[in-house]
């Protein structure tokens, strides 16, 4: 019998590839189904066929097969990442990041799906901008999904033709970049969107109290003489949005949640059953705001790094399940926008090639998220809340998978990123959990 074939570690996708393989030996951790053991996993025509868990394939047996094998001995398999909070710039500015760049930098930080914002130049606003992202997401390695604005121009002022949006693929609607400050507007759109049952995704933000703020209003602020934007800032529009998805019954998103009071009042809000859920960013979890004592423009966000002590209450979040999510809000920016004074740069990083090693070392590897608790705020929790049939290892499901080894140690090197933009401040860090294979629809479109 002919020896089995072995999918090389550095393999980049070939026409040549075989439809049907077998990721073999790899410990699976599906939380939609609870699965959490060794297990083989075959794939045939793009999709999950067979899950093998007792008469499994081992290196000794490999020579009496003569399938394609994708090694995964010793290492971690999970359902595809999927991003639900991601800026690809294009329409408007490709030099930063474009749609097939940015779902490059997706699968190569294990991300076989993500979300795009709508904040481009034009917004996507109306039918035409959504199907023009589906155009270009055709070239992209991963899968893009489209979410789109709440209000026409993203003005705060005008509803979109919300189900127009949604008729031609929008997953969820946000004026992301902005708030949605009119509550009047808030509402209309909390109610509307019930109808299609999707969510209202908010950049929660007070902009009176917030007003030409550039870092998290704290001591440190004062003492570098940089303006700051309230936690109060963030609250009062969490607090708004839980009381308009209660009295509307719509479903509510909080994007980017950064401070103790909005992780508080999330929790509060979800023990009386109100339709509300949240994400929160890698930055935030593991960056605080003495940092930028450093004046490094990279570490400048909206919202901003926050204090010591709301980072220990994301985490208690993370660990409770208050926090749905772990999105990155990757914001490219060129450098020359960045290598300017603190004040004058504009707000965001980068982050879908950093997230997972960010979530390994600062989550997983101190005992705060289990593997499968991690997974789960990475697949199944964005994928229910977007409605998006993806998250799960599964008979029959698109064979969209991530395998990752989660003992590689490597030292983050921005210039090799797969993202036109390099503006992060994880220059030089060193994580553990690197990403060895990324296969989308059956496909493997990164091999690390």
């Amino acid at each position: 019998m002919n020896k089995v074939k072995t999918t090389p570690k550095k393999m980049t996708p070939t026409r040549t590839q075989k439809s049907t393989f077998i990721i073999a030996g790899g410990r699976v951790i599906d939380p939609a189904s609870g699965l959490n053991k060794v297990a083989d996993i075959y794939v045939q025509g793009g999709k999950i066929f067979k899950i093998e868990t007792q008469k499994l394939i081992s290196k000794k047996k490999v020579s009496s097969s003569n399938e394609e094998i994708i090694p995964a001995w010793d290492n971690i398999v999970t359902p595809g990442l999927i991003d639900m909070h991601v800026h690809l710039r294009e329409p408007g500015r490709e030099d930063e990041e474009t749609i097939v760049s940015g779902s490059e930098a997706g699968v190569a930080g294990g991300f076989t799906s993500i979300c795009c914002m709508p904040n481009t130049q034009p917004p996507l606003d109306n039918q035409e901008a959504i199907k023009f992202v589906y155009e270009r997401a055709k070239f992209a390695p991963g899968k893009v999904f489209c979410v789109g604005s709440v209000t026409k121009g993203q003005k705060g002022e005008e509803l979109t033709e919300i189900g127009e949006l949604v008729d031609a693929g929008a997953v969820a609607i946000t004026d992301d970049g902005k708030p949605v400050s009119n509550s009047e507007v808030m509402r209309r759109a909390l109610e509307y969107t019930k109808m299609f049952d999707i969510p209202v995704i908010d950049h929660c933000e007070d902009l009176s109290l917030s007003k030409d703020g550039i870092m998290h209003e704290s001591f440190t602020s004062t003492v570098i003489g940089l303006k700051g934007i309230p936690a109060l800032a963030e609250e009062i529009m969490v607090a708004r949005n839980i009381k308009l998805a209660a009295y509307t019954g719509g479903r509510v998103h909080i994007a980017h949640l950064s401070t103790a009071g909005s992780v508080e009042l999330v929790r509060e809000a979800k023990k009386k059953k109100i339709k509300v859920t949240c994400e929160v960013t890698p930055h935030h979890f593991t960056l605080n705001e003495e940092l930028i004592a450093s004046y490094d423009t990279n570490l400048k966000m909206n919202p901003p790094l926050r204090s010591k002590k709301d980072i220990l209450a994301i985490k208690a979040g993370l660990k409770d399940g208050t926090i749905d999510c772990i999105a990155t809000d990757h914001a490219p920016h060129s450098i020359e926008e960045k290598d300017v004074e603190f004040e004058l740069a504009p707000f965001g990083i980068i982050g879908l090639e950093t997230a997972l090693g960010l979530v390994v070392t600062e989550l997983i590897e101190p005992g705060i998220l289990s593997w499968s608790d991690a997974v789960a705020k990475m697949t199944v929790n964005p994928a229910r809340i977007l409605k998006l049939n993806l998250g799960q290892i599964k008979i029959g499901f698109p064979a969209d998978l991530t395998i990752i080894d989660p003992k590689q140690s490597w030292t983050v090197d921005v210039s090799a990123f797969k993202s036109k933009s390099k503006n992060s401040p994880f220059g030089g860090r060193k994580l553990k959990g690197k990403v060895q294979y990324t296969i989308v629809n059956g496909k493997v479109v990164y091999s690390g």
